[in-house]
C-alpha cells in the first residue's frame, strides 16, 4: 500500500469537519425540523418532516435539489405531484413554486441550496444565541 497523506490535526479537523446531528435542530415550519449547515455559497438542511403533514406550498429564489434519505412524500412542483421515495433527488429551479405532503410515515430529506439561505442562517442564529 501506497503511503497516505497526513491526517489533519484536531484543530484542523475541528474547522472543517461538523456532524450535522450535533447542530442544533431549527423549525423551518410546523411538522418541519432541520439541522443547518451553511457555508459561503452554498446551504444544506437535513430535515425531517413529521408524518402526514402539508409543506405550504412557496417560491424563492435559490436553486434547490432535494434528496428523499428516507421514507416517502408526493413533492408539488408547479401544481404537479411527484411521488418521491429514498434515493430520488429532485431539482428544483429558482423561483418555482413547490412544496410537499409527507407519507403516513414521514420522510428525512436534504436539500442543497444556492446561493446560501441566509434566512434559514438567521433562525440558527436565533437558536444558538437562545442556547
Amino acid at each position: 500500500m501506497e503511503k497516505k497523506e497526513p491526517y489533519a490535526s484536531q484543530e484542523e479537523f475541528s474547522k472543517r469537519v461538523t456532524h450535522y446531528a450535533d447542530v442544533p435542530v431549527v423549525e423551518l415550519g410546523p411538522g418541519a425540523k432541520a439541522h443547518i449547515v451553511s457555508a459561503e455559497r452554498i446551504t444544506v438542511t437535513f430535515v425531517t418532516l413529521a408524518p402526514s403533514i402539508c409543506a405550504a406550498v412557496h417560491h424563492h429564489e435559490h436553486e434547490q435539489i432535494m434528496v428523499v434519505v428516507d421514507g416517502e412524500c408526493d413533492f408539488i412542483l408547479e401544481g404537479k405531484l411527484y411521488p418521491m421515495k429514498k434515493g430520488d433527488v429532485i431539482i428544483i429551479p429558482s423561483n418555482t413554486e413547490h412544496g410537499a405532503y409527507s407519507s403516513e410515515e414521514g420522510c428525512q430529506i436534504m436539500d442543497i441550496f444556492s446561493p446560501p439561505r441566509q434566512d434559514f442562517v438567521e433562525k440558527l442564529r436565533r437558536v444558538l444565541s437562545a442556547q
